[in-house]
C-alpha cells in the first residue's frame, strides 16, 4: 500500500467507524424486533467461539486414492507374515491463499512398465495396482482443478509411493524437510524406495527445518514426524469440523497406534515410537488421525468430490 497522509488517513478511519456504527445499529434494531426478551450482547457472547474460529472455516479437505500396492505385511507390522494390499492415499486442500496436495502417489511409469521402474529386485516386494485415471493429475479432475493450478505439494517423504507423481504438478512448490532431501539425495540412484527421477525434477523447493505453518494462519501446518525415514513429516489441517492429522507413513494402520506396533521397516525405532505417543496425545485432544495405508480405515473415508471437511 502507498503512503497516505495523516489527515486523509484520519478521515478514512472516521468514515470506517461511522459505517461500523450504522451496521451495528441495524443489527440491534433487527434483533430487538425478533428477540425482545434477550439482550443483543448475550447473542454476541454465545457466538464468540464461532467467530474466533472463523479463519479456519475456509479450508476444504478432500481425500483421493492413487492406486494400491501389494507388499509384505511385515513392512507395516513387524514380525507378521503374508502379504497385504493397501491404498495409496493423497489429499487435496483448498485454501484462500493456494491449492495444496499432500503426497502425490506413484510415478506414471508404474502403470505400464513396473518392471522397468522397480527392477527385478524391487518388484519382488512392491507390486503396484495402478490404472490410468488413478494418478494424482487425473484425480484432481473430480474437483475441477487442473494440475497446473496446484501451488504447493507437501511431501511427507520421498519414497516412490509418496513422491512419484510430483512432476504431474508442474507449478507446485515442493515442501519437505531439509533432512529428508539430504538423505534421499545421498542414496545411490538404484535405491529401491527412493527414485531420484520422482523428486529431483527441477521444481521449486521449500526445505524446512522443523514445524512450518504453510499459510501463517494455523490451518495447514507441517509437523516433523521423523522415524519412518530420517526426514519424515506429517500435516496438521485445521478445518471448520476439527483438526485432521495426515500421517503419511508415520503411522500406517489404526492397529499400529492402538497397539504401539512398529513397522518392520523403519529408520529409527525410538523416534517412530515417540511419534506414536504424540499421535495418541493429539487423538485424545480431539484430532482425527488419518492413517497412512490402512485398507479397512480407508474404506470408510469419502473420496473427492465429497468433502472430507
Amino acid at each position: 500500500m502507498g503512503f497516505i497522509s495523516p489527515p486523509i488517513r484520519q478521515t478514512l478511519e472516521l468514515a470506517e467507524l461511522a459505517v461500523v456504527t450504522v451496521i451495528l445499529r441495524v443489527i440491534h434494531l433487527s434483533y430487538s424486533h425478533r428477540h425482545r426478551s434477550r439482550p443483543l450482547g448475550t447473542l454476541l457472547l454465545t457466538r464468540g467461539p464461532v467467530l474466533r474460529h472463523a479463519r479456519h472455516m475456509t479450508v476444504e479437505l478432500y481425500a483421493v486414492t492413487c492406486g494400491h500396492l501389494t507388499i509384505p505385511s511385515a513392512f507395516l507390522l513387524s514380525k507378521t507374515k503374508g502379504w497385504i494390499t493397501v491404498p495409496v492415499p493423497a489429499y487435496v486442500m483448498i485454501h484462500p491463499k493456494g491449492r495444496v496436495v499432500f503426497d502425490s502417489g506413484m510415478h506414471l511409469r508404474t502403470q505400464t512398465d513396473a518392471l522397468g521402474y522397480f527392477g527385478e529386485e524391487g518388484l519382488k516386494y512392491n507390486q503396484p495396482i495402478f490404472e490410468p485415471g488413478e494418478e494424482i493429475a487425473a484425480r484432481l479432475k473430480a474437483l475441477s482443478i487442473a494440475p497446473e493450478q496446484i501451488t504447493h505439494l507437501v511431501n511427507s517423504h520421498l519414497h516412490y509411493d509418496h513422491a512419484g507423481g510430483n512432476a504431474q504438478l508442474p507449478n507446485a512448490e515442493i515442501v519437505l524437510q531439509q533432512r529428508e532431501w539430504d538423505h534421499a539425495m545421498a542414496l545411490p540412484d538404484n535405491d529401491i524406495a527412493y527414485h531420484k527421477a520422482d523428486f529431483d525434477t527441477g521444481q521449486s523447493l521449500r526445505k524446512l527445518s522443523g514445524e512450518h505453518d504453510l499459510f501463517g494462519d494455523g490451518t495447514v501446518v507441517c509437523i516433523p514426524t521423523y522415524g519412518h525415514t530420517p526426514g519424515h513429516q506429517s500435516l496438521r489441517v485445521q478445518t471448520a469440523h476439527g483438526e485432521f492429522v495426515l500421517c503419511g507413513d508415520a503411522c500406517y494402520l489404526k492397529q499400529s497406534l492402538d497397539n504401539l506396533h512398529l513397522p518392520g521397516v523403519v529408520a529409527d525405532k525410538e523416534a517412530a515410537l515417540a511419534v506414536f505417543h504424540r499421535f495418541r496425545e493429539m487423538q485424545a485432544r480431539g484430532s482425527r488421525i488419518m492413517f497412512g495405508h490402512d485398507p479397512d480405515f480407508w474404506r470408510t473415508i469419502p473420496q473427492a468430490p465429497t468433502r472430507l471437511a
